[in-house]
């Protein structure tokens, strides 16, 4: 667990043991000892932390939003590796970030589709509407009943009315019905490092959660005179002392019932957020309760919409997309959609349904027609017997070459891949075209002598250069034998060395004289670029070493 969630746990687990045992008397699945036992086998964890459990699986877990110490889980096993997103926000809120998770290659995305086809409104819309119509009830002498989870919702809402209740320097109280409410206000200001960046900024000059304008409910206000605003849990209105309240104030065309959130079919809140209010709601088979108070629909769910679903799979583009905890129907609505936009494999399991996702290894890329054309070439290299002489004899020159292969390479070229785009294999010129951009290349030059064993003249040094330049291409096949060294009519090539005789008496990349200008030395100019410096380097050795023989 994060450490938020290690510490709001145990309060969260004991509020649902009370209200599923005590108050609704349903069969008792855990008790409070289980609790304390199952906690003490917890081990919390920071966030990007990475934890390796055994030989095989490591787990890591990232900024999920949603309600605070909520996390979206990375595992990898060997070399297959999932996203198990849990309950997430794409969109910052008042008191929490958004969702944040690195760039991770994937095999599978287990994500909620709680929205799987909702697109809300912008948060300024929504927040502008929900003020509003609260303001509105309370002003005409209304009660508000704002049915909310403890955790999340409620911490988002209070902000939002208090700084309103603030400037518009209301005195109508606003209450919050759950001492578990209450309990985690306190971590949330404990816990202050993850909340929203807006928080964080005005945390030095004032903790928002302090609130000014809201207040502990006592039951012997129900039914009080006067208009309140009430947070009460649970957010469904599926029992416990939002059902209580709902029951009392429902009746009166004056009250607002406003449901900020998602609520399960099956479920009281479900009932009132269909497309036709009831006038009557059933509680269970002996009570029926009239509506007549407003109702109002608003979503400040910290659940993610569609839009936040498409954005997080087309980040994190893994090989497939899982869906869970929705609705069927909008479910499948939202799984054609993946495959449809990034072609993306996506299932969509019904309850104990098992499925079985292929584990790959590989990557599909296409390939550009230039890096095909260089890989017609096999990486063979004609390299010399090392026996022959240096004498420039006939023998020497027409020894037939053996053919080797220099290394196990096949064709080399440069990955490019972008966003929803399969990847490209290209060769290296293709590259800067691809970007964009132009070619800048570092490259080093150096004259280098050598000795000779008969001098020259400047001026027979033309006709006598390609003698030499054929000496040295003898010597630097046997001494640079693992490359190929191509000859041309002025220059010798290895790979991007161009080596040729230099006949300046101020050469620039002359940087000393090392020979003493005696007459029987030869200069030959080396370039090369960054890449093959060491190439070059052993190039450079073998020129000042060798002695070449005048023709």
């Amino acid at each position: 667990m994060t450490y938020p969630t290690k510490a709001l746990a145990p309060l969260m687990l004991e509020d649902y043991y009370r209200v599923m045992v005590e108050r609704k008397g349903e069969e008792e699945v855990f008790s409070t000892q289980h609790i304390m036992d199952c906690l003490k086998k917890v081990t919390a964890i920071d966030l990007k932390q990475t934890v390796q459990v055994d030989g095989d699986l490591q787990i890591r877990p990232y900024y999920a939003g949603h309600v605070l110490g909520a996390a979206m889980f990375y595992a990898k096993v060997g070399d297959a590796a999932i996203v198990y997103t849990g309950d997430y926000n794409m969109t910052a809120d008042r008191h929490l970030g958004a969702a944040q998770i690195d760039k991770l290659q994937l095999d599978l995305v287990i994500t909620e589709s709680t929205y799987a086809t909702t697109l809300r409104d912008s948060k300024y819309v929504r927040e502008r509407e929900f003020l509003k119509v609260v303001h509105n009830c309370v002003a005409g002498g209304g009660k508000v009943l704002i049915p909310s989870f403890a955790l999340g919702r409620a911490q988002e809402l209070c902000m939002l009315l208090d700084d309103y209740w603030e400037r518009m320097n209301l005195k109508i109280p606003i209450y919050f019905s759950s001492a578990l409410t209450i309990q985690a206000n306190k971590y949330y200001k404990t816990f202050i490092s993850w909340t929203s960046q807006k928080v964080k900024d005005s945390y030095a000059t004032r903790n928002p959660f302090d609130f000014k304008h809201v207040h502990k409910f006592e039951r012997s206000l129900i039914n009080a005179p006067g208009p309140c605003v009430l947070f009460a849990t649970p957010g469904m209105i599926s029992g416990g002392f939002s059902l209580e309240v709902f029951k009392q104030w429902a009746p009166n065309e004056g009250n607002l019932i406003t449901l900020p959130g998602y609520c399960v079919a099956g479920t009281i809140g479900h009932r009132l957020m269909s497309a036709k209010t009831p006038t009557q709601v059933s509680i269970d088979q002996n009570t029926r309760i009239d509506v007549r108070c407003q109702i109002h629909q608003l979503s400040f769910s910290p659940h993610t919409d569609a839009k936040g679903i498409m954005d997080l799979i087309r980040f994190l583009c893994p090989k497939h997309v899982m869906l869970v905890h929705g609705e069927k129907p909008k479910m499948e609505s939202l799984k054609a959609r993946i495959v449809d936009e990034y072609k993306i494999p996506c299932c969509a399991p019904a309850n104990n349904e098992s499925v079985i996702i292929p584990s790959t290894h590989y990557v599909k890329a296409e390939a550009s027609d230039t890096f095909l054309c260089s890989t017609l070439s096999p990486n063979f290299r004609f390299l010399r017997n090392s026996s022959r002489g240096h004498s420039g004899s006939s023998d020497t020159e027409t020894a037939q070459p053996s053919l080797r292969i220099s290394d196990d390479r096949v064709a080399e070229g440069v990955i490019v891949a972008r966003k929803n785009q399969n990847p490209r294999i290209i060769h290296k010129q293709e590259l800067p075209d691809v970007l964009g951009k132009e070619i800048h290349e570092v490259q080093g030059a150096l004259c280098v002598p050598t000795r000779t064993a008969n001098a020259i003249g400047k001026e027979d040094l033309l006709q006598e250069q390609l003698p030499l330049l054929h000496q040295l291409y003898l010597k630097l096949a046997d001494e640079v034998a693992e490359v190929t060294v191509l000859k041309s009519e002025q220059s010798l090539h290895i790979e991007s060395v161009v080596i040729s005789v230099c006949h300046m008496d101020n050469c620039l990349y002359r940087l000393c004289d090392e020979s003493g200008n005696i007459p029987e030395t030869t200069y030959f100019c080396c370039k090369w670029s960054a890449a093959d410096q060491k190439i070059a380097w052993r190039v450079i050795s073998v020129i000042k070493n060798m002695e070449l023989i005048n023709s």
